[in-house]
């Protein structure tokens, strides 16, 4: 298992701390489960709002508040459509994940970055969802309603989440192994 090179992970640690993993979710572009029901949506919204900021502009008489209307629905349908994907990769890729003997640690830089961190002691579950070479480790279930208004980074359905990295099982482990150990 390769170590990320942890700069960012690095500059977050107390004198006391130990790294054990780091690493980084995929790069690029990439669909998620929800995309099935986004994209048709995304569609439907984009299509509506250019339609009618396009029949708006063609008519030449509607007033110019009608023409003004329909420029933030077309900008919402263009990041529906596409620009969310982007902002998802742009994400990622400034992303980092980190375990250490105390804590999880999830370091986003760039626009909208923040670092967060989960004491080790407080993990309830650990689950690995995705098949490949990639997948998505998970910490919680379902019902921690607490944690889905935190916003974590790379959260799925508001739980904390090292989304789309190597050897998720091994990683996975090395957490377990980690949580055991601190308890």
């Amino acid at each position: 298992m390769e170590f990320d090179d942890g700069s960012a992970v690095r500059a977050q640690l107390g004198p006391d701390e130990a790294l054990l993993w780091s690493g980084r979710p995929a790069p690029g572009v990439r669909l998620q489960a929800a995309d099935f029901v986004m994209i048709p949506f995304s569609l439907m919204w984009g299509g509506f709002a250019f339609f009618w900021e396009f029949e708006v502009v063609r008519s030449g008489h509607a007033p110019i508040f009608f023409m003004l209307w329909g420029i933030p629905f077309v900008l919402i349908g263009i990041y529906l459509i596409i620009g969310r994907f982007f902002w998802d990769a742009y994400q990622r890729g400034k992303t980092y994940y980190a375990v250490t003997n105390q804590r999880l640690l999830f370091v986003r830089q760039g626009l909208g970055g923040k670092i967060t961190s989960l004491p080790l002691r407080t993990v309830a579950a650990v689950e690995v969802g995705g098949a490949g070479p990639r997948g998505t480790i998970t910490f919680g279930s379902g019902d921690m309603t607490s944690f889905a208004a935190n916003g974590w980074p790379g959260s799925r359905q508001g739980l904390p989440s090292f989304v789309a990295i190597e050897e998720a099982t091994a990683v996975a482990n090395i957490i377990r192994r980690a949580i055991q150990q601190a308890a």
